[in-house]
């Protein structure tokens, strides 16, 4: 089978670039297809493929601010040639499920999300412009929602990252899909004990992340909070933030490995569509203090959940608010013990990267043969 995979681009390893990163380890011979490519942002698995780049990567200026390009992006994707392929899986949560196709060639879009700003977090992004900016970004908006449900059609199989997400599908695009969740790779991770007193936050930052949360609820806290990653809200962020939070910007994965290894717990204040990071979390023995709601309900076993307090592995909060944050780190600090590091352990390997790589396989023979 001669498979082409599509994604949105390949700027940073995160989440999403994990599936991707399967997907080439399952299709070593796979074609890649993406807006733009920053050359050696991606696993050397991922490098290790043909990946051919769209007219975006050529246009002015340096090539990390390609967002602002957001506009193009539904004409660039449906430039690509596949012809002559036998397939096509797309990983998708912005417009690589857009691209053109005869309607003889399977499509299989493993769909992160329908676009966020177009769909679900829409009022959220416009909050941040100001008249009449944001009468300009809601045209945008109408725009790119309006393209991104034209190309439904082009899309043979849906696959969803979690069932909140088969939710979104349904409601968005009206098509039912199939639940594969993304993978963690336990062999990456081993159960520590360790626990140097600091509680974690390992994201992007960026606004529907809620770091801002997090740092709200722990300035004054007198616990120690330390964030890894970097984006857009960083500075906002330091200028909120008390001497006891502490920023260490982006970490290759053995530093995170270790941060996650030490740390008293994981704190996860966003709306995640799933959440692999609580996933990492929990493969190291640790557990995580959650918003209770998105995917993170399918991946986490709350101490709040008498049915599952036996086999708990975090506990949820249900405001995203300081005060209930802080309640739920009390909470955690009050039963830590019921929450055993084996717990957390063997709930991540129900979504071990064997698991994802063969539901994944065998979905796309299904859905090609």
């Amino acid at each position: 089978m001669r498979l082409a995979i599509v994604c949105d681009w390949l700027v940073g390893m995160r989440g999403g670039e994990r599936c991707v990163e399967a997907a080439c380890e399952l299709y070593p011979d796979a074609d890649i297809y993406t807006l733009v490519h920053i050359p050696g942002s991606v696993s050397s698995q991922i490098e290790s493929h043909k990946i051919y780049t769209s007219y975006i990567q050529k246009l002015p200026g340096d090539i990390k601010n390609f967002r602002r390009y957001l506009l193009l992006f539904p004409d660039a994707i449906r430039r690509f040639n596949l012809d002559g392929y036998d397939a096509v899986l797309s990983f998708s949560h912005c417009v690589a499920k857009g691209v053109k196709l005869s309607s003889k060639i399977p499509h299989i879009c493993y769909c992160y999300t329908p676009m966020r700003y177009a769909w679900e977090l829409r009022n959220e992004y416009l909050k941040t412009f100001h008249f009449p900016k944001r009468i300009l970004a809601s045209l945008l908006l109408d725009y790119l929602k309006y393209r991104d449900k034209k190309t439904v059609s082009g899309v043979t199989h849906f696959v969803a990252i979690s069932e909140c997400v088969q939710d979104r599908i349904k409601r968005s695009y009206g098509r039912d899909s199939e639940v594969i969740c993304p993978p963690v790779d336990c062999s990456r991770f081993s159960i520590s004990t360790e626990d140097q007193g600091y509680y974690l936050v390992l994201s992007a930052l960026v606004p529907y992340k809620r770091v801002d949360l997090a740092v709200e609820a722990f300035r004054d806290f007198g616990r120690d909070l330390v964030v890894i990653g970097s984006g857009t809200e960083m500075e906002r962020l330091k200028n909120k933030a008390s001497k006891n939070i502490h920023f260490l910007g982006s970490l290759d994965d053995e530093q995170v490995t270790e941060y996650l290894q030490k740390c008293a717990a994981l704190i996860f204040p966003g709306l995640e569509d799933f959440g692999i990071v609580p996933l990492e979390a929990q493969a190291c023995g640790k557990a995580v203090i959650a918003y209770g709601k998105g995917g993170v309900v399918e991946t986490v076993l709350p101490l709040d959940d008498i049915s599952n307090k036996t086999v708990a592995t975090g506990v949820f909060f249900y405001e995203q608010t300081p005060t209930a944050l802080r309640d739920a780190v009390v909470k955690f600090e009050e039963n830590r013990d019921e929450i055993l590091p084996l717990n957390g352990r063997q709930n991540a390997l129900r979504f071990d990267l064997p698991i994802f790589k063969q539901r994944l396989n065998d979905y796309i023979i299904s859905s090609v043969f």
